[in-house]
């Protein structure tokens, strides 16, 4: 910084100045890229939460669903499976629940359609009855229709971070099955 003497003329040069505000220009600059990092970490982070937030409640209403199942048959297949839920915390009915991939999203139905998980690659229900089968009842018949697996899973495949494929799976066991009583 150059100093004058003189009465009057004392200061900054051009010169002095102009390097100043490059300086300036160089950190706000990197300020800048800093905060946008920053940002868009931040939206990725948020997007994956939303994303486990939606997993994790889709697997809790599954398993709800699951633990509460009341008398009556239980029926699926691969791609969806249909019961009998009962209510008994809110002295409701018992209510049909109707679970199916549309759309690549995974559907309940009870009884009006419910959105549980979007994004869904595909959905695959099994029962496990000594071994695991992709239909229930595994035998058509009056008999095969009264008994309930031990176990439900789902294994649902998603995309994952960077698009990747991820397969979860969600495994209930079933409630004993209460004996209906006979008519009188």
């Amino acid at each position: 910084m150059t100093h004058r003497t003189e009465a009057g003329e004392s200061g900054f040069t051009l010169i002095e100045l102009m390097i100043s505000l490059g300086l300036f220009a160089l950190i706000a600059v990197a300020g800048l890229a800093l905060v946008d990092g920053i940002l868009r970490v931040n939206g990725r982070t948020e997007a994956r939460l939303d994303r486990l937030a939606a997993l994790q409640r889709t697997m809790f209403v599954l398993t709800s669903d699951l633990d509460q199942v009341a008398s009556g048959s239980i029926e699926g297949r691969g791609d969806r499976l249909s019961f009998v839920r009962s209510a008994p915390g809110t002295g409701g009915l018992a209510t049909q629940i109707r679970y199916a991939t549309a759309g690549g999203t995974l559907l309940r139905a009870a009884p009006a359609p419910q959105v549980l998980l979007p994004g869904v690659v595909t959905a695959r229900w099994r029962f496990w009855d000594g071994a695991w089968v992709d239909r229930w009842p595994a035998e058509d018949s009056d008999e095969g229709r009264k008994r309930w697996p031990r176990a439900i899973a789902l294994d649902v495949q998603t995309a994952g971070p960077g698009g990747a494929p991820v397969t979860l799976r969600r495994v209930v066991t079933l409630p004993a099955r209460a004996q209906e009583a006979p008519p009188q």
